[in-house]
């Protein structure tokens, strides 16, 4: 693209990213005003509550333990709130496709023959400019229907006609990422209301015009107050637009461990604008670990392939979240199908019976639907789901019993396995293998079979940095994890992995820093975002 001329910029606002051909379609003077707006409204309160983060965090390292909360018994407690009516589009959610908006990708995700697809801005994408421009140009032009892509080997990619297109809920950045090139004031702004604003100014008029609405996943939430600034965020922005509140429906995806003690309060603060909860289970498989890594030997995980979705802290989320949404009238959405098919039909076969048990048991355990990260993979969980749902869109009339204790949710030492020399070498392994790709610009990367995202590396650095510091000792050979240990791994790793060891120098030192350093970072993806350009 050629550099073509910055847009006209509020008071206030600079662009310090390249303006490259057609971005001042997504970079509008509506849109930077939009966040402008958002930005001196809501980023005192936003830095507040990643502050109240760190303090539950160091809460739980001082020996509370998380509960539900007191201060809002009353809203738990009250049967008499729903959340609002299911909106366009949002009915039948029985299999979602997931991926991030680069332009093929748009293409295939809208012709999988998924019910919906998370567009996503977040995990499986990674904040490079040109990524936070053109990821909703090229939604614009999915929905204006002038998408197009052609391979450099010269395969052609065009869109199924709308009527057979999946609805798109954009997922934006959750709200620990700044977004360094857009600032207001002197000030970074936020990645999510960004993300949002981007989207929301060039596309949401669009999707009305469609009989659809501007749908959204909001990510890593922790709190019910983090659903509160979202929800004004939606006020700010629908006012601004001359669209009617409540247009806009979000997904609240229940990835951390704090926000699966807040899950009733999440949708109440958000009921106008709700469309449901999602079963993040990687990144809760995260949280876990993160907000409980200095707890000791209770709260050490096993390998991290050995944990699935019946062990019991695990199979106690997943119970609570389809019973609170049942009861509030949303949409229980399960957790993500992360294979991609092989040339070896054996790993093929074994993979799609194990992708088969997995959606069947979301379907019988009440889930309205599920997530694929592979358009293959669309009719094995669409297929799972209809052998429960049948012609209904969904069911949210099913209210399964869930007793769910916080004992329940952090009962860590009562999941079977362990920790062994491979489990951790294929945590280093994936986390380098990620990041390499992450620092170059993809935020979704099929290794081993699998497309893994952000929330991979999270996990594999977590453990390893816990072991470290909790005393661990593999199974299989008696030696304790070391910072030592990890280091000589890594470099045995990389000289295993393709092309030379130099290619991963940038991701080995970002890894080392999220993985053995003394200060855990919250997020590996602050300290990678700060190595882009």
């Amino acid at each position: 693209m050629s550099d073509t001329t910055a847009p006209n910029l509020p008071n206030g606002v600079t662009v310090t990213g390249p303006i490259k051909e057609r971005y001042d379609e997504i970079l509008s003077t509506a849109a930077l005003e939009l966040i402008a707006e958002l930005h001196r409204g809501l980023n005192s309160r936003r830095l507040e509550a990643l502050e109240a983060r760190s303090q539950r965090v160091a809460d739980v390292a001082a020996g509370k333990d998380l509960d539900f909360l007191a201060e809002t018994r009353s809203v738990r407690e009250d049967p008499s709130w729903k959340v609002a009516p299911l909106a366009p589009g949002l009915e039948d959610r029985r299999v979602e496709m997931t991926g991030p908006t680069d332009r093929k990708m748009t293409i295939n995700a809208l012709n999988s023959g998924a019910k919906a697809w998370l567009a996503d801005q977040e995990d499986a994408n990674t904040p490079l400019w040109e990524n936070v421009v053109e990821g909703p140009l090229n939604l614009k032009d999915a929905i204006d229907g002038t998408i197009d892509f052609t391979s450099p080997e010269g395969k052609e990619y065009k869109l199924v006609p709308p009527e057979q297109q999946p609805t798109i809920i954009v997922r934006p950045r959750g709200w620990h990422l700044p977004e360094k090139h857009i600032l207001v004031d002197g000030e970074q702004t936020s990645g999510g209301l960004v993300d949002f604003a981007l989207y929301f100014v060039a596309c949401a008029q669009k999707q009305i015009d469609r009989g659809k609405g501007p749908y959204f996943y909001l990510p890593k939430m922790e709190s019910h107050k983090e659903a509160r600034l979202w929800n004004d965020a939606f006020v700010i922005a629908q006012d601004r637009l001359g669209i009617p509140q409540g247009t806009i429906r979000a997904t609240c995806l229940i990835e951390t461990l704090p926000a699966a003690f807040e899950m009733e309060e999440i949708l109440y603060e958000l009921r106008d604008h709700s469309s449901g909860l999602n079963a993040g289970r990687w990144d809760y498989l995260f949280s876990v670990i993160k907000t409980y890594r200095t707890r000791g030997t209770d709260y050490i995980v096993p390998d991290r392939n050995s944990v699935g979705m019946t062990v019991p802290f695990m199979r106690a989320y997943t119970q609570l979240l389809v019973n609170t949404c049942h009861r509030r009238g949303a949409s229980a959405i399960g957790g993500m199908a992360a294979f991609i098919p092989s040339k070896d039909e054996s790993v093929n076969k074994a993979a799609y019976e194990k992708v088969t048990a997995d959606k069947t048991r979301e379907a019988g355990d009440g889930f309205d639907g599920s997530w694929v990260a592979h358009p293959a993979m669309v009719s094995t969980c669409r297929d799972a789901f209809t052998e429960v749902l049948g012609d209904k869109p969904n069911q949210i009339d099913n209210v399964p019993d869930a007793d769910v204790q916080a004992a329940n949710l952090l009962d860590v030492k009562s999941t079977p396995g362990e920790v062994t020399s491979a489990g951790l070498r294929s945590n280093i392994d994936v986390a380098l293998q990620y990041l390499k790709s992450w620092l170059a610009g993809r935020g979704a990367v099929g290794i081993y079979n699998l497309m893994e995202d952000a929330a991979t590396a999270e996990i594999s650095r977590s453990q390893i940095w816990q072991q470290i510091r909790n005393d661990v000792h593999l199974a299989d050979t008696g030696e304790k994890v070391t910072e030592e240990m990890v280091l000589a791994l890594a470099d045995e790793v990389i000289a295993d992995l393709p092309g030379e060891p130099a290619d991963y120098e940038d991701a080995k030192a970002t890894f080392l820093q999220v993985a053995v350093a003394d200060d855990y970072a919250d997020f590996l993806t602050l300290p990678a975002y700060e190595r882009m350009p």
